[in-house]
């Protein structure tokens, strides 16, 4: 559930309530008209409800100046909602302005963003090199590039060009500072490249398929539902910095061939969380509001989703290859 605040001129009134009739919202208040000739309207809305009193509301915001809309959370309520609304609730989609705040922020480039990647990656490396899956997984979850690829997959879904560049540029540099660190930690600090760690990013076939899909929608999925706290599992399941520093230890100790198999791995897990989170977001109704962009995002949708799965098909095609070979 949700409070809803638009603050607008006192002669939108009407069309406010037309919007909170249309969708039958819980309850609804009309404030008192100040002195600069604004007023503001209260609601409160379910979440599978919220979306499109938004969408409503967007009229108003575009035909008059300085309007206001405040979306709040609602923690509690009395009386208690009925089973009906909370079976609603249940059920519920995320805001597409809720869901673009959360995961733009993890498209910025900052300082904060490569210090979380230096730091991951040394702790991944040693994890990585020591054979200690716990600091392995300590390095999952502080690396910051789930987040890039699941905001590509929004861009997308959105037909917003502009995240999907940010999120583009913050996942290749990220992965890129991951390759040059470990690689310096690997040539000054020489080591056995036999650990379990090591090799089982070295090793991908159809169940590294399988997992990274299954994790890329589960991920999107926790976002479209609120359900955050599912995205460390997700980063632990389907990690991209540990095949990201294996392939800069394996250039570091000059093993060619086990740092294009990493690679493989990589690039495996990229375009399968890509790909599915894409899927999720189309399936869960996330589109932009305008009928132009809609139609712009479809498009995009269908190219970048055939895209990944025919790039995925190549991955395949080189990963039985090199099985071949070996």
């Amino acid at each position: 559930m949700k409070y809803v605040e638009v603050i607008v001129k006192a002669e939108s009134a009407g069309t406010i309530l037309e919007i909170a009739q249309k969708h039958k919202i819980l309850d609804f208040r009309l404030g008192i008209v100040g002195e600069d000739g604004k007023q503001a309207a209260r609601m409160l809305v379910t979440d599978n409800a919220i979306q499109s009193v938004l969408d409503d509301l967007q009229v108003i915001h575009g035909s008059h100046p300085s309007p206001v809309i405040v979306v709040l959370p609602v923690e509690t309520s009395l009386p208690e909602p009925s089973d009906h609304v909370r079976k609603e609730e249940d059920s519920a989609t995320a805001t597409r302005e809720s869901l673009y705040e959360e995961i733009e922020k993890n498209t910025q480039l900052n300082l904060n963003f490569v210090i979380l990647i230096l730091l991951s990656t040394c702790v991944g490396t040693v994890g990585l090199i020591e054979d200690d899956v716990t600091i392995v997984i300590g390095a999952m979850v502080i690396a910051p590039l789930l987040g890039p690829n699941l905001a590509f997959g929004l861009g997308a879904a959105l037909g917003d060009s502009e995240l999907m560049r940010k999120a583009a540029l913050s996942g290749t540099v990220g992965i890129i500072l991951a390759i040059i660190l470990s690689f310096v930690i690997s040539v000054f600090w020489p080591s056995d490249i036999s650990s379990l760690e090591l090799t089982a990013r070295t090793k991908v076939g159809m169940d590294s398929i399988i997992l990274a899909l299954a994790s890329g929608a589960a991920a999107a999925l926790s976002l479209t539902t609120g359900l955050s706290n599912i995205l460390v599992g997700v980063m632990v399941a389907v990690a991209l910095l540990p095949p990201a520093a294996t392939i800069g230890i394996m250039l570091g100790q000059g093993n060619i061939s086990l740092a294009i198999a990493a690679g493989l791995l990589l690039s495996v897990n990229i375009v399968c969380i890509n790909m599915a989170s894409k899927i999720v977001f189309f399936l869960k109704g996330i589109h932009p509001r305008t009928w132009l962009k809609k139609k712009k995002a479809k498009h995009s949708m269908v190219v970048f989703i055939f895209g990944w799965l025919l790039t995925l098909i190549v991955l395949v095609i080189l990963i039985y290859a090199r099985r071949s070979l070996a």
